[in-house]
């Protein structure tokens, strides 16, 4: 992986976090049963990682793609 791809993962990441804690904050669980969406750790990391494999395979469909 070269710099530019590593970014490109690490926004996602971000992106992701943001989305997971905002998910949480405004749709939530209002029963406390979600595995997921009833803590707010829980939501922010799973975010976070469908964030990073998200970008992560944008990234490579246009690098096939520029090819």
């Amino acid at each position: 992986m070269n710099k530019k791809e590593i970014y490109t993962v690490a926004i996602g990441v971000i992106i992701g976090l943001i989305s997971g804690y905002a998910y949480y904050h405004y749709v939530g669980c209002a029963s406390g049963t979600c595995s997921i969406t009833s803590k707010p750790l829980n939501s922010t990391l799973y975010g976070g990682i469908m964030g990073g494999l998200l970008f992560s395979m944008i990234g490579d469909f246009f690098k096939k793609k520029k090819r």
